[in-house]
């Protein structure tokens, strides 16, 4: 790493074609402030980050294979290349294959770094310190040098232990963070080595307009935080969140779970309309104010349930998209200010600023509680809009008020008609079940006991929703658990029921199973905290639940394999990691997926249609596809296998044909299944067996693991022929192996005939038939892993487990390189038939 007087970039330029590649030539302005810093992860041979910092007009380069971690026992290897010039800094794309660094790049983080010592020195002594200020990375690193070996020797990035490190067992920043980052965030003060520059704030970035944006939720609190200078605070207002989607003149209102409500309120519509926003997205709430401006709940549903809808007014406190940009990276002071300049010719009588507060928090609780408003909700000033529930937006409440799913009523008492009290319940926030939380008999009209009583019989079923039973007095009458209304209480009793329950409406806004109790939080300092990714992705979920990427993972810490302890969010890291390669094997095929909410030694459920649409991330297909059954579905996108783990998938099956030609399969499938007593080293030697007769053939033949007990052998084929013939040909290979070593290979399935042989099965070849894609993990105690494999790593395998959970780290930077060729290698059956034939 000494510096090179000469042409510090010498290097970089002849390891690269400026005609071919799309790569800047050219080194790029130095700065004149804070000194800048990149990570960029590329998608070369191999998977890594390329870990850069500026100094001396270049950016000195390591690549680090798995990336930056904030766990300081984590050593990461960082491996010195050659300086990259300035202006790599921004650079996204393809390099092209044949060219050096060949894949896909993109800037993973960027921001400021800050050396802790002479930068020059720690770069010759092999010690360097340093700060970093990211959209992911920040706080104290250090990168020391290795000593030995030849040539350049390798360093390790370590996280320093400064109050921002975290355990690699709680987060992972590269598998919550994974995509790119905007524009760089706000400079910090003067650096050790460089002048003040003036502080940048980070830009909005030109975007198209989202389809959704879910919207930023706030986290119950005890106590107001300090310091008061950090927060901005707005009345809590009493209604339905709503956001809209302004694209010219049409415009949608949608609630916080994505229902379109446009329809129930066109005045709004047409208020919108007329502020002249090209394109915009809104974030806010609707109320129906009673005669002192406050709201009333109870109003704001009969507006809805009469003609009354006019009287809905809008108040708008967040403006995450506008005019083709996106502000959702920006401070909220930044966004505020967008929105009252967006606002400023609104009709007040339908849109209105919610305006904030210059005051004490706790005078404005007070005064809030006076006035008959429902509390308070403070936002911190310099924050950016995450689309998740965030310790940077609170809410102070006057009293306990939340929703609650009604799972029965009791009958009426005296002169009361149509029901005497409403049955609540929470959902228990790990296991899901559905648990009695008290009953609520007062805040009913004679008008809303009619429409509700009328709503519950329509309802009604005759067993209980609660997952245990409780003691409930009188002949209560259960209904299914759909509806949810807004109950405000004195406080939960120790067995968990609410005090002096008072209710206040229904909510229509919410899915009832999202209904759990809401228990107040402490403030976590957001230096404590892991930063929100920049483009408005989620903050870091709490205890009881984890962050990964943009997904949030309920009950992480469920054991789902007891022999080796992994958790269900080891098995979501893993999907979301793993997905790019993956998806190489699933593009456009059906899959069937078998799930295990139990766990892999529990109940396993095996799903081939989408009959239930309840998994997402996966998509239905064409019914006319498997005529008769229920649609086939795919895996939508490498996002949509994390979002399948989240709801306890753990194996992925798929077709061996593509969906645009289900008829026409392209691949045959071997799948070597040893009887109990054949040891592994026969099971090696019988996947070197049937590679051969393929070879004799004229077949290619690709190897992977199955996972579980044995290996799988894969031959590409034109889609030129029908199932029949393919599974024909395929059990015509497999007899004419059992024929030749009949002492090793049987034809015939079932335990009786792999006793002391290998059942090749050719049955994976038929119409509907799947197997277990390539990265998939097994269901089953150990959980391994199916894994393209090199034909000279077969004999170093320990068995078709090899690669498991617990060690597949160490296996994805090799990817699919095992199985680079394979769509060249599709060969026609039509001559392997005739040798075939010829040969018997």
């Amino acid at each position: 790493m000494a510096r090179r007087k000469d042409d510090p970039l010498s290097s970089y330029r002849q390891k690269r074609d400026f005609t071919v590649t799309p790569e800047p030539q050219e080194g790029g302005a130095p700065s004149h402030g804070a000194l800048r810093f990149v990570v960029q992860k590329h998608w070369a041979t191999r998977l890594h980050y390329d870990f850069r910092l500026e100094l001396d007009g270049t950016m000195k380069s390591w690549a680090v294979p798995k990336g930056p971690s904030y766990d300081p026992a984590d050593k990461r290897m960082a491996v010195p290349v050659e300086d990259h010039p300035i202006s790599y800094n921004t650079f996204e794309g393809d390099i092209p294959q044949g060219q050096y660094g060949g894949g896909h790049v993109i800037v993973w983080d960027k921001g400021w770094w800050e050396p802790l010592e002479d930068p020059e020195q720690g770069l010759r002594s092999g010690k360097l310190k340093f700060v970093l200020h990211g959209h992911k990375l920040h706080g104290r690193w250090t990168l020391v040098r290795m000593g030995g070996g030849r040539g350049k020797p390798a360093w390790l990035l370590i996280k320093e232990r400064d109050g921002l490190e975290r355990a690699a067992t709680d987060y992972s920043v590269v598998d919550a963070l994974p995509d790119s980052v905007g524009p760089l965030p706000e400079a910090p003060g003067r650096p050790a080595t460089a002048p003040s520059k003036p502080a940048q704030s980070p830009a909005a970035k030109p975007s198209a307009l989202p389809d959704f944006i879910a919207p930023q939720l706030a986290t119950l609190v005890d106590e107001p935080p300090a310091p008061r200078a950090d927060w901005l605070y707005e009345l809590k207002f009493d209604g339905y969140r709503i956001l809209a989607r302004i694209d010219g003149q049409d415009i949608r209102l949608l609630t916080r779970a994505g229902k379109d409500w446009t329809q129930r309120m066109p005045h709004l519509v047409q208020a919108l309309a007329r502020l002249g926003l090209g394109s915009a997205w809104l974030d806010g709430e609707i109320v129906v104010p009673d005669s002192q401006g406050v709201p009333d709940f109870q109003a704001l549903q009969n507006a809805f349930d009469a003609t009354g809808a006019a009287d809905v007014v809008y108040y708008a406190f967040d403006l995450p998209f506008l005019d083709g940009r996106d502000l959702r990276n920006l401070p909220l002071v930044q966004r505020r200010a967008a929105l009252q300049q967006a606002l400023a010719q609104a009709d007040e009588r339908h849109v209105r600023l919610s305006a904030p507060f210059d005051a004490p928090a706790a005078e404005l609780l007070a005064s809030s509680c006076a006035l008959g408003f429902e509390g308070v909700i403070g936002k911190r000033r310099d924050a950016p809009y995450v689309s998740a529930r965030s310790q940077d937006w609170i809410k102070l409440k006057c009293s306990q008020r939340q929703e609650f799913v009604i799972a029965g009523y009791t009958d009426p008492k005296g002169t009361r008609t149509g029901l005497g009290s409403l049955l609540l319940g929470v959902h228990d926030e790990k296991s899901g079940a559905l648990r009695y939380a008290g009953n609520v008999g007062t805040g009913f009209t004679r008008q809303s006991l009619q429409a509700l009583s009328a709503r519950l019989r329509a309802l009604k079923t005759d067993e209980s929703p609660f997952a245990q039973r409780s003691h409930i007095a009188g002949s209560p009458h259960w209904v299914r658990p759909e509806l949810m209304a807004e109950v405000a209480f004195a406080g939960w009793t120790r067995d968990a029921r609410v005090r002096h329950a008072v209710f206040h409406g229904l909510r229509e806004d919410k899915p009832a199973a999202a209904i759990v109790r809401e228990r107040s939080a402490p403030l976590v300092p957001p230096r404590q905290r892991a930063a929100p990714a920049a483009s408005g992705k989620p903050a870091p979920a709490g205890d009881d639940e984890a962050q990964v990427g943009t997904l949030r993972i309920t009950h992480p810490d469920r054991v789902i394999d007891p022999t080796t302890g992994a958790t269900k969010l080891d098995l979501v890291r893993y999907y979301a990691r793993v997905g790019p390669l993956m998806m190489e094997h699933l593009a456009q095929r059906p899959v069937s997926v078998v799930r295990t909410p139990g766990g892999v030694q529990g109940v396993r459920v095996f799903q081939r249609h989408f009959d239930t649409g309840d998994l997402p991330g996966l998509r239905a297909l064409d019914p006319a596809l498997y005529e008769g059954h229920p649609p086939l579905f795919e895996v939508a996108s490498a996002e949509g296998l994390a979002q399948a783990a989240q709801m306890s998938v753990v194996e992925l099956h798929t077709w061996n044909a593509r969906r645009d030609r289900i008829d026409r399969p392209d691949r045959m499938v071997f799948d070597l299944d040893p009887g109990e007593d054949v040891a592994w080293q026969q099971v090696l030697e019988g996947a070197e067996l049937v590679r051969v007769l393929l070879q004799e053939l004229g077949l290619p033949a690709f190897l992977k693991t199955s996972g579980g007990k044995g290996l799988h052998v894969v031959t590409p084929i034109k889609r030129l022929y029908d199932w029949d013939t393919v599974r024909a040909f395929s059990q015509a290979v497999v007899q004419h192996l059992a024929r030749t070593l009949p002492q090793r290979f049987v034809a015939q399935a079932g335990p009786r005939n792999r006793v002391g042989r290998i059942f090749v099965d050719w049955l994976r070849n038929s119409f509907g038939a799947t197997t277990v894609s390539a990265w998939s993990v097994r269901a089953r105690p150990g959980l391994g892993i199916s894994v393209p494999l090199r034909w000279n790593e077969l004999h170093g395998l320990e068995s078709s487990a090899h690669w498991h959970l617990g060690n597949i780290d160490a296996r994805l930077d090799e990817g699919n390189a095992p199985w680079r060729g394979y769509a060249k290698a599709t060969v026609s059956l039509t001559p392997a038939m005739r040798t075939l034939k010829d040969g018997r």
